[in-house]
């Protein structure tokens, strides 16, 4: 499914640039013969239900020439909000300081959900506080992580 995740976003992110707009991830998920490929974008001013439109137009005439999925899919373009997922290193550097939720691929030291504050990064590996210990998860270990928003 990575292979399948770098070629869509290979594709996707110079249409999204095109736009002034940055990729901030994809998620595809295979459903048997109707699958979903969610693209979340995001601006310096934020994002409108007019961007996404946009966006979903261009991607949606690229897509139908390109034909890199073979089956139906559902093709959503969205913000990503708040609490934003966290697909690439430098994102979860940007986010330093803020609390996320964290599913690994596999688990460590008997656990596969973490939730804690991102501390930094090491190398490829993103430092957690969690449970009162600092963690070095490597980032392909992640499966999932979420921003969890702080609302003072």
């Amino acid at each position: 499914m990575a292979g399948k995740q770098s070629q869509l976003e290979t594709l996707i992110e110079p249409i999204v640039e095109s736009l002034d707009y940055r990729l901030w991830g994809i998620e595809f998920v295979s459903r048997g013969r109707n699958s979903l490929l969610r693209v979340y974008i995001d601006a310096e001013d934020g994002i409108t239900l007019e961007d996404c439109e946009k966006v979903s137009r261009q991607v949606s005439a690229v897509m139908d020439v390109e034909d890199p999925i073979a089956d139906e899919y559902t093709l959503e373009v969205s913000s990503p909000g708040l609490d934003r997922p966290l697909f690439r290193l430098e994102q979860y550097e940007m986010m330093t300081g803020h609390t996320v939720s964290i599913r690994l691929r596999v688990p460590f030291e008997g656990r596969r959900k973490y939730r804690g504050i991102i501390k930094g990064i090491e190398d490829q590996d993103v430092v957690v506080e969690a449970d009162g210990h600092e963690l070095l998860l490597p980032i392909e270990s992640i499966d999932k992580a979420q921003v969890i928003p702080q609302f003072d």
